[in-house]
């Protein structure tokens, strides 16, 4: 077997996860995804589909009517998508995973911006490429981006930069300018730009598009930049497996032959789901923004009021990324939220699991259909905290 492969390190939010698995007292915060099913409009139209005997091979890039609805979508909230830049993928990792198989060799250089959820990273790894890491900096519980050294990082000979804005796990997102400094970097260096932009809608600050600042609202066409998005936050679809990739259109018939080699296509009854939650946005996506902003306004002001924490507002994203004084100093966070689940029936994800900057902190999943889980949560880790 290859050594990328056995280098490859176990999901430690996973490794958590198992920890509390088949106790009715956890509360689970961990995973990436709100406890809210899909809308049964979603739904009906998968089951529709199966219904129709719709359960055959569909095109490599997705069905034309899919490609032509997500086109429309991105070109509502951006400048305008031609449907031809579009390719329909199982999943937003299916989506980076293709991306990263497409530009990268064995030995190529590929810088990422971290903390970041470790997909990102390892994707590259497997390919055999070296990674560099360019942290984020914390202050006061927000992070924030030192331009100047991702531009050190990124030399003429770095194949990739990897972004991932709105961030998971720390909520950080690039600004316009900072988007527009990486873009023209990047253009000087010949460095891709790989934008994982999955947590756009879910997005808390005044925008005129009601979402975060894409690299599409700068980008030409042809610019080497890929786009990775997800039906699994914004219209609650995490299991179904349905993403899109946005390419320069010189990429596209190449990358349907990758996804012909790795999955054939996206199952046409999910396909058929996702062209209804496309039609349907309004009726989703605004009202799980609202939600989630409240859920982060019930938990982040609770844990800065516990001794100890220092937390700020993610700006997108559906996490709170804090720290423990008197905890962050830990060498492993994984200890710390094993002791969490087994001492305090919490269960968070340790910020190792993001990077070695994420050492000493701990993510909280706040997309809770119920913000009392939220408020519960705080108070068992008040009282965990009073018992050290």
């Amino acid at each position: 077997m290859r050594q990328a492969i056995l280098d490859l390190e176990a999901s430690r939010i996973r490794e958590v996860a198992n920890a509390g698995l088949g106790r009715d007292d956890v509360l689970p915060f961990w995973f990436g995804e709100s406890d809210e099913v899909t809308p049964e409009f979603i739904r009906q139209a998968a089951i529709d589909s199966l219904q129709r005997g719709e359960t055959f091979y569909a095109h490599n890039l997705g069905l034309p009517e899919l490609r032509e609805a997500v086109a429309d979508y991105m070109s509502g909230l951006h400048p305008r998508i031609d449907a031809g830049r579009i390719a329909i993928t199982s999943g937003g990792v299916n989506a980076l995973m293709l991306a990263v198989q497409a530009l990268v060799d064995a030995g190529d250089e590929v810088v990422a911006i971290t903390p970041v959820w470790p997909n990102l990273t390892a994707q590259p790894a497997i390919m055999g490429a070296r990674v560099r890491c360019v942290p984020l900096v914390p202050r006061g519980g927000e992070w924030t981006l030192d331009l100047d050294a991702v531009r050190a990082a990124v030399t003429p000979a770095t194949r990739v930069l990897v972004v991932n804005a709105p961030n998971n796990p720390t909520g950080w997102t690039l600004s316009p300018d900072e988007q527009a400094a990486l873009l023209a970097h990047c253009r000087a260096t010949g460095t891709w730009i790989l934008a994982d932009e999955v947590y756009e809608r879910l997005y808390f600050e005044p925008t005129p598009n009601g979402c975060a600042p894409s690299f599409l609202d700068l980008a030409t066409p042809d610019d080497r930049l890929v786009v990775v998005h997800s039906f699994s936050k914004s219209f609650l679809m995490t299991g179904w497996r349905l993403g899109w990739l946005v390419l320069p259109p010189r990429m596209v018939d190449a990358v349907g032959k990758l996804i012909e080699f790795n999955t054939s296509c996206a199952s046409v009854f999910t396909q058929r789901a996702g062209i209804v939650a496309l039609r349907r946005t309004q009726e989703v996506t605004p009202r799980v923004v609202a939600h989630l902003r409240e859920c982060r306004d019930t938990l982040v002001p609770l844990l800065q009021q516990v001794p100890g924490v220092r937390v700020a507002p993610a700006r997108g994203g559906m996490y709170a990324f804090f720290q423990l004084q008197g905890h962050g100093d830990s060498p492993d966070s994984l200890v710390l939220a094993k002791r969490l689940v087994r001492e305090a029936g919490l269960g968070l994800a340790p910020g190792s699991a993001f990077g070695p900057e994420g050492e000493g902190w701990l993510r909280w999943c706040f997309a809770s259909r119920d913000p009392a889980r939220l408020r519960e949560g705080v108070a068992r880790l008040r009282d965990w905290l009073a018992q050290q």
